[in-house]
């Protein structure tokens, strides 16, 4: 089974290059985040059309996740069930085979000190609430999305340049690694301990073609799913296309044989 989480960075604008990747990688289960368009416009038809069930949680031009799969899903949940966190819609979960799929899209944050950074680290602690209320580590749970923290320095490009800022932050990487020491592991690192790969390239300065970059997006699995994780991998091919725009992320895949 694959698992791919992308930040499509609008379904809208971006539709036809996501149906051309997955020609090339027709996975099982899609987590997509920061989808930018109202549920009732979701390419439903489109996405049926290639054997996919999607399950939505998505606003106008901003933020949206959805999980898409070509096998059968249960126990849906969209959003926390709380108002305050679910004005943006950024958390879905699912059952597929027996495995709670929970796609997450994180805020970006800002400088520190400003609203926007106090609303991640909330964010941060509801998600941690919400983990120990509805999961136990003890069960097979594939979290997945952009998480908007690289974890580690060598998770980008360039420790020194961008030590203290958006994503490099100490609060903000104690916030991710709260969330591993409930029960997870970073599926990627664990099989890749010393390898450099990036998720995110900023547009500017053409960084993808240097290959200067953040990973920022995960697979993180409960203990239970690590004896059937066979590989996680980041597909360039949607990234590095020129026409048309591509996201400024690359989708993450974690393949699984149950």
């Amino acid at each position: 089974m694959k698992v791919a989480s992308y930040n499509i960075n609008s379904i809208k604008a971006r539709k036809e290059l996501l149906f051309s990747w997955l020609e090339r990688e027709p996975v099982d289960v899609l987590c997509l985040q920061e989808l930018k368009q109202e549920e009732e416009n979701f390419p439903f038809r489109e996405f049926e059309e290639r054997g996919y069930k999607c399950e939505v949680f998505s606003q106008k031009a901003y933020n949206g996740v959805c999980i898409c799969s070509k096998l059968p899903m249960e126990d849906v949940r969209k959003g926390f069930g709380e108002p305050y966190f679910d004005r943006q819609k950024r958390i879905i979960k699912a059952k597929v085979k027996g495995i709670w799929i929970v796609n997450v899209y994180a805020p970006h944050g800002d400088l520190r000190g400003t609203d926007k950074f106090y609303y991640k680290l909330s964010f941060y602690e509801k998600l941690l609430s919400y983990l120990s209320e509805n999961f136990s580590p003890e069960e097979p749970v594939c979290m997945v999305g952009d998480f908007n923290v690289a974890r580690e320095d060598i998770d980008v490009f360039d420790p020194e340049l961008l030590r203290d800022t958006i994503g490099t932050m100490r609060e903000e990487r104690e916030a991710f690694t709260r969330i591993l020491e409930w029960g997870f592991i970073d599926a990627f690192r664990y099989l890749y301990p010393e390898k450099v790969q990036f998720t995110w390239w900023d547009y500017i300065g053409g960084m993808i073609w240097k290959d200067k970059g953040m990973r920022i997006d995960y697979i993180l699995v409960t203990t239970p799913l690590l004896k059937y994780l066979k590989d996680v991998y980041v597909d360039l091919w949607p990234r590095i296309r020129r026409t048309p725009k591509p996201s400024d992320h690359a989708p993450v895949i974690g393949v699984f044989e149950l």
